[in-house]
């Protein structure tokens, strides 16, 4: 766990990515599945839930990443989008029970 704290402030913009590709992920998921806007700080948490949730799936099906550059960008965007929409309809899934 040190290491992973230590690794974030010496990479702050790393951390900068996440929120940005958190915010991406959470306001796209939202869209594509009909929801109304919500504040900025909800999409930041669905964004990230669902890239964790999403990088998990696509480790479990096998999905390999790409190196680096734009092309990892992208890929993990997409990745987390499709996080945040399991996300998504998991809770209206729970609402309506």
């Amino acid at each position: 766990m040190g290491d992973f704290i230590n690794t974030l402030i010496a990479s702050p913009f790393i951390c900068l990515g996440w929120i940005i590709v958190g915010i991406i992920a959470g306001s796209l998921a939202r869209r594509l599945l009909g929801n109304s806007n919500r504040p900025l700080l909800e999409d930041l948490i669905l964004g990230l839930i669902g890239a964790f949730l999403g990088g998990l799936l696509a480790s479990l099906l096998g999905i390999g990443r790409p190196d680096g550059g734009i092309t990892l960008v992208i890929v993990n965007l997409a990745i987390a989008v499709v996080g945040a929409i399991v996300v998504l309809v998991v809770v209206r899934a729970l609402r309506r029970a």
